[in-house]
């Protein structure tokens, strides 16, 4: 009978086309029955095939106890295939593991390399800390073994050790620092222990900082590119070799910047080019130093080498890493990076997203007032070729609907061949990213950059048009509600830079409230009076105009706008600003008090008072609050108004009649009074809290019982009450209640098409923009002698000496016949003359550019500053991009959690102390130091009892009675001092003042008497000398003097 091989299982699986399940089950079969077979060879095979069906994704772990007698065959082959079980299957809670540590042992052992080679590769994926403790002795041998490849696996299994269990670190450092210090050592040995050092190395810098010569050695003449990258990002690491051995180093920048400025110059390898430069910027040899000229040089080497990988290569991700390093270097040298414009904008229009987005990073950072609308110009163009496409393929989607089966099918041909050329639509994420990045660039700084305030509100409004059209809530889809969100999120934004313009640059507040007039109207006009209106910018606009009512060109048409928009509003927040607005445009309409109170102002205002009332009244019963109260408000106060106005008669030629009161003075003055500037962000926060407020307490204790009360009060009906008709009861329909009125008034001039100065702003500005720009500026310019009209503008103008010659002549004129004359200048007057060049160039001189103040924020004090700055860096990217630019921590590449290697210490690393070895070693030594100190303290205490001994001896007292003299005479004096009676006077007694209450005592033979003093300091320090004689003598004698 014949198994079936590895390779028949995979024959088989691939003839079993949709019937893979089945067979895999018949061959685990045959592989569970052939396992346990004892042919050795058998047991391998079978182990070979579930090693491949594992892989496949079937478990294999019951057969552990197999794997490892594989393990332990004899036979080469047959032990790698059990060696590849174990990495395949074994996990650190299998059981039989503990039961391979002796053949683990026994292999690492072995004579031939490439049986030891089968552990050492299985380690890392089998290692626990029990198995590290057992195998550690085993393994240090094998970093001295005649082979390399066997040295350099065992580095590399010793760091996976390590992160399990960390005190192995302690015992192989010192030969693996032997190892790097031998010039002798094979490259690959070397290569792999400066990966060791990269991935240990940025936990505990400090105790790498001696291997910093032989590593600064290894970058010089390695001559390995990947060994060459590895040390550079040593270079590069914020806690490695820089910002640890330049304090203690200075001269380390000098030493580093020529092999560096060398590999930049002569390495032909994009990723150790971009490695050398990315270390020389991230390392801070950019830095502050002293040898200024060098660093400038070594910084134009890296930004030209920086702009060949951009512009020379096609590569996209040589131009991203590129352009990541550009970011970094803008924080150092600006102008060197700006110099580098044109290709950083080139980067803009890239195929890649990713690429489009860092270069915008870059970009941000280095905008100015000169390159801002060069800048802004090309964005706007992307936007506005990717609206078009959008808007093309609407249509095409909307015209696949109505087009039948039948439709041509070369016609389809053709399109199918054209679309590759379009340009697609750009993703919506990164259109409002996009956007958002235009309107921080040109408002950073309070506006500080940005020169034409006319072109930033025409950018404002192309920017309303294009912005991405908030979409309908779809539950099966969830992203649908935060794109759609972000698009409304982001024509608010465009609103409310419209409105701070307005607020706070007077200058050009009429242009910016004409340019909210203008995309009113086009809300207006151009949805469907079906659909609603979705655009977030239309709020600040609404507040815009009806606050700066005054500087719109027709009050009227945009009063009917607003009328026209606010049914169709669903955001109550922008439904209560429009509301607002309505009666601010009333009250400007109707506030002339000189005005005539005609007949057909009554009528006029009548009607509009009526369609007010008419869209108001549907949103009295709102269900948001703000909404219906607004609008409640004003229906009562315009109903009045509208009953005022009915009563007054209109004036007649003999009679005149002045408006109401309420329509001339009562309503507008409801919205009159002090000018609303802008406030700072953080002003509020210092608004003090009025003392007593208590925001928390109810504002009545019965509150909920009087609404209950006043629900069920019912209140007496009056029959004939003419308030209560006019207020409850609808009036009759009139032939003119439907407001026609409105829509006859007058509409305004039709702009002119076409420009020919900025060339460049047909790109992204639409036809009717260009056209009231070029307006604008040819009426601005009109009485300019310097100017000259195109001559379209020309045909037809009658300029002041035209009319002239028109009017004394006639129209019949003829230029030739108009005599000439000769003009003397030397005759004329020279005060005259001097007066007359004086006019002249007074009046050739050319008009001063109007002067823009743009206001600050209103702040109270301690608020900070007005004006917060917007602008981040790269480190603060947009929401498109900070999810993936930064990583929180460092890992390795076996993602092993290291972090705990940070509490380890090496011991000789920086010579400090000795090599500590393993934890019951440090015991042992820790109590032979503690039985060597209690040594040292019984010899100290023999020492001092020795002293006093010879001191007592110095004084001339037995040595038999000497304590019983001592506690005799301590009792006698004390009894003295305590009776408080002299003592006989002797020979030689001497009698001491009674300061510190001192007694004269005899001697006993009658010698000479000395005075006691019991509480002497010196005494106490001659005492404690030991180990000097001379000292010892001289404090016995000056105890004899006072003692005996």
């Amino acid at each position: 009978m014949f198994e079936k091989s590895l390779y028949d299982l995979i024959r088989g699986l691939r003839n079993h086309k949709g019937h893979e399940k089945e067979y895999i089950q018949n061959c685990l079969k045959e592989c569970r029955s052939e396992i346990r077979s004892q042919d050795m060879d058998l047991k391998a095979t079978a182990l070979l095939k579930l090693i491949y069906l594992e892989m496949v994704g079937h478990d294999m772990s019951w057969a552990s106890f197999h794997v490892l007698e594989v393990m332990s065959s004899q036979k080469y082959h047959q032990k790698r295939v059990g060696y590849l079980g174990a990495v395949q299957s074994f996990r650190p809670d299998t059981d039989v593991l503990m039961m391979a540590t002796n053949l683990l042992k026994k292999d690492l052992a072995a004579s031939l390399p490439t049986l030891i080679a089968l552990p050492i590769g299985a380690l890392p994926h089998l290692v626990t800390p029990s198995l590290a403790l057992s195998l550690l002795g085993d393994l240090l041998p094998r970093l001295s073994h005649s082979q390399p490849a066997i040295r350099k696996k065992t580095v590399v299994t010793l760091y996976r050790l390590a992160l399990v269990y960390p005190e192995t670190l302690r015992a192989a450092w010192p030969k693996i620092k032997e190892r790097l210090m031998d010039k002798e050592e094979d490259p690959s040995v070397t290569a792999a222990i400066v990966n060791v050092v990269c991935e240990l190395g940025w936990r505990r810098p400090t105790d790498f900082l001696p291997l910093a010569p032989r590593l600064f050695e290894l970058l010089v003449d390695g001559g390995n590119n990947w060994m060459a990258i590895k040390l550079i990002k040593l270079v590069r690491t914020p806690d490695l070799l820089f910002a640890t051995l330049t304090p203690l180093e200075p001269r380390l920048v000098r030493k580093l910047l020529p092999p560096l400025t060398n590999l930049i110059k002569t390495t032909p390898a994009m990723s150790l080019l971009y490695e050398c430069i990315n270390g020389i910027i991230q390392g801070g040899i950019l830095g502050d130093g002293e040898d200024f000229s060098a660093r400038e040089e070594v910084a134009s080497l890296c930004v030209s080498k920086l702009r060949g990988m951009v512009s020379g290569n096609s590569d996209p991700n040589l131009k991203y890493v590129a352009l990541l390093a550009f970011n970094r270097i803008v924080t150092t040298h600006p102008f060197l990076v700006a110099q580098q414009e044109d290709v950083i904008l080139e980067c803009i229009d890239s195929e890649d997203i990713t690429i489009r987005i860092k270069a915008l990073d870059l970009v941000q950072g280095m905008v100015s007032s000169e390159n801002l609308v060069s800048i802004v110009s090309r964005l706007m163009r992307q936007l506005k070729a990717s609206s078009a496409a959008l808007l093309q393929q609407q249509d095409a989607l909307e015209g696949q609907d109505v087009e039948t089966d039948s439709s041509d099918e070369t016609g389809n041909g053709s399109r199918r061949r054209s679309r590759p050329k379009e340009q697609p639509p750009l993703p919506e994420d990164y259109t409002i990213d996009v956007m958002g990045r235009i309107l921080r660039m040109c408002s950073q700084d309070n506006y500080s950059n940005l020169v034409d305030f006319d072109w930033y509100i025409d950018v404002l409004t192309q920017l309303v048009r294009i912005a991405p059209v908030h979409r309908a809530k779809d539950p099966d889809l969830s992203s649908s509600t935060s794109a759609s969100t972000q698009a409304t999120d982001i024509s608010e934004r465009i609103g409310n830079e419209i409105r701070n313009v307005a607020v706070k640059v007077k200058a050009v507040r009429p242009a910016a409230v004409r340019a909210a007039e203008l995309i009113i109207s086009r809300f207006s006009t151009e949805t469907v009076s079906s659909r609603p209106v979705i655009s977030g910018a239309l709020k600040p606009l609404a507040w815009v105009v009806g606050e700066y009512a005054y500087q719109l060109l027709s009050s009227d048409d945009t009063l009917r706008n607003m009328l026209n928009l606010v049914p169709r509003i669903d955001v109550p927040e922008v439904l209560a600003t429009a509301i607002q607005t309505v009666p601010k445009l009333f009250a400007h309409i109707a506030e002339d008090d000189q005005a005539l109170w005609t007949s057909q102002r009554k009528s006029i205002l009548s009607l509009l008072m009526a369609r007010v009332i008419h869209v108001l009244e549907p949103l009295a019963q709102h269900p948001y609050l703000e909404v219906q109260e607004r609008a409640v408000e004003f229906i009562e106060l315009l109903k009045l108004t509208a009953e005022a106005a009915a009563g007054q008669a209109p004036s007649t030629n003999e009679l005149q009649q002045d408006p109401p009161l309420l329509l001339t003075q009562a309503i507008p003055s409801l919205f009159t009074g002090w000018e609303l500037n802008s406030v700072a962000p953080g002003a509020q926060w210092n608004v003090p809290i009025p003392d007593g407020l208590d925001l928390d307490k109810p504002i009545h204790p019965n509150l909920g019982s009087l609404l209950a009360q006043a629900d069920h009060l019912m209140l007496p009906v009056q029959g004939d009450d003419e308030f209560e008709v006019y207020y409850n009861q609808k009036p009759a329909p009139t032939s003119i209640s439907s407001g026609p009125a409105i829509e006859r008034l007058v509409d305004g001039p039709e702009e002119i098409v076409g420009s020919y100065q900025q060339a460049g702003e047909e790109s992204y500005l639409d036809a009717d923009i260009i056209a009231r720009r070029k307006a604008e500026r040819m009426e601005r310019n009109r009485d300019d002698p310097f100017y000259i009209l195109g001559s379209s503008r020309s045909e037809g103008t009658s300029t002041p000496i035209h009319n002239i010659l028109q009017k004394e002549n006639g129209p019949d004129l003829d230029i030739d016949s108009i005599p000439i004359m000769q003009l003397d200048l030397d005759k004329l007057n020279l005060g005259n003359n001097g007066d007359q060049h004086q006019q002249r160039s007074a009046s050739s001189k050319p008009k001063t550019r109007q002067r823009i103040v743009i206001e600050a924020d209103e702040t109270l004090g301690g608020s900070g500053t007005a004006t917060p700055r917007h602008y981040e860096s790269e480190n603060n990217s947009d929401s498109f991009t900070k999810s993936k630019a930064k990583k929180l921590k460092q890992q390795s590449l076996l993602h092993v959690d290291s972090s705990h290697l940070m509490g380890l210490s090496l011991g000789d690393a920086d010579g400090s102390r000795p090599d500590d070895g393993f934890a019951h070693e440090r015991q042992q030594r820790e109590e032979a130091e503690m039985a060597q100190a209690m040594k040292e303290v019984q010899r100290l205490r023999l020492e001092m009892q020795r002293a006093n001994e010879r001191i007592q001896v110095a004084q001339g007292v037995p040595v038999e009675g000497i304590v019983v003299k001592k506690k005799k005479k301590s009792a006698s004096t004390k009894k003295a001092e305590d009776s408080g009676v002299e003592p006989a006077s002797g020979e030689g007694t001497a009698v001491v003042k009674k300061k510190k209450k001192k007694v004269v005592k005899k001697d006993d033979e009658g010698g000479e008497s000395t005075v006691v003093k019991p509480k002497k300091k010196k005494v106490k320090r001659v005492v404690k000398l030991d180990g000097d004689d001379d000292a010892n003598n001289a404090g016995s004698t000056a105890t004899a003097e006072e003692g005996s």
